[in-house]
């Protein structure tokens, strides 16, 4: 087997079918996740509506639907990513079939736990629950490593278009961050219910939360479900990890004809730098006020002054690209 031929029929325009069967016979496990998820996805949204058990707080559903989702977006672009590598066949296969087999358990994990109605993440009531949560735990682990030597490889190969190249490495870079919040989530976040149950010497049930100097399953945002009323880890972890999907669809736009007309090479990899950056430092300001049990919604005034520092240092530094005068270099793979 060999990524070279595969690669190319996956980048070529195909109807919806098409595209899955190539992926099929690029990476078994990789395209079986992903064809699980987009399967379970309607059924967990109609379990949504007809199926109203409560777990922390909220539609128990709405975990699943949104890994469900997440999953199939994330093992697409992963799958995508991958052909871009060249002459590693075993390590591209390995990577595929790792980051497969992890979302297929992570998912069904939760899943599966929602059907015993109790929750998934951070629960370890009972020996049972506290295996899952640990079982989890390891395969994300897995995920996120499939995920660094994939940036490693990709890191260290010379691609043709330097733009689509650094749009594909940041977006590897700023997922990798968000996946590393997820770490702050668990023991080093204990929520105040259980520090009380620490205190008193009372058996402890949840390690670890979402919400930081709240309990989860209080006030939240809509489906998303983010704190309303403290910090919630989830917002820079969504926003980082969803840098895999914005940094290369930018460098997608910055290689259409009506923007390289107007910008030579050399400005546009300086865009996506400043892209690239600006997001990641948007992930961290985001965990920054999540950590500080600041709810997205009620940002403090500290907290909208390094907002606005970002931006407009995004900004200017964007327009000061766009206008500053060309030298003549030749592109040179990146």
């Amino acid at each position: 087997m060999t990524t070279q031929p595969i690669s190319s029929h996956l980048t070529t325009p195909g109807s919806a079918g098409t595209l899955l069967q190539r992926a099929w016979r690029f990476n078994r496990p990789l395209a079986l996740a992903i064809f699980f998820h987009l399967a379970l996805t309607p059924l967990l949204l109609i379990a949504l509506f007809v199926d109203p058990r409560m777990i922390s707080g909220v539609n128990g559903w709405i975990k699943p639907l949104k890994f469900a989702v997440s999953g199939a977006i994330y093992g697409a672009t992963f799958l995508w990513l991958l052909t871009f590598v060249r002459g590693r066949v075993r390590l591209v296969q390995t990577i595929a079939t790792i980051t497969g087999v992890a979302l297929l358990v992570e998912t069904t994990l939760i899943t599966m736990q929602v059907l015993r109605h109790t929750a998934s993440h951070f629960n370890v009531a009972t020996p049972f629950d506290s295996a899952v949560f640990s079982m989890m735990g390891i395969f994300i682990m897995a995920l996120a490593m499939a995920n660094f030597a994939l940036a490693i490889a990709l890191g260290f190969q010379r691609l043709p278009d330097p733009v689509v190249a650094w749009g594909i490495r940041w977006g590897l870079i700023i997922s990798l961050a968000g996946m590393a919040s997820g770490v702050l989530m668990t023991t080093a976040n204990l929520p105040p219910a259980t520090l009380a149950a620490v205190q008193a010497g009372q058996p402890v049930t949840i390690a670890g939360a979402h919400s930081v100097g709240v309990d989860d399953g209080g006030p939240g945002l809509p489906f998303l479900g983010w704190s309303t009323t403290g910090g919630d880890l989830r917002v820079g972890h969504f926003v980082g990890l969803h840098g895999l999907q914005v940094l290369p669809f930018l460098a997608f736009l910055l290689t259409r004809a009506w923007v390289t007309r107007r910008l030579s090479t050399r400005r546009r990899v300086a865009l996506i730098w400043t892209a690239g950056i600006g997001y990641f430092a948007l992930t961290c300001l985001l965990t920054w006020q999540a950590l500080r049990a600041q709810p997205l919604i009620a940002p403090d005034s500290m907290t909208l002054l390094a907002g606005t520092l970002l931006l407009v240092a995004v900004v200017g530094a964007a327009l000061v690209i766009i206008v500053s005068p060309d030298r003549h270099i030749t592109p040179q793979p990146a």
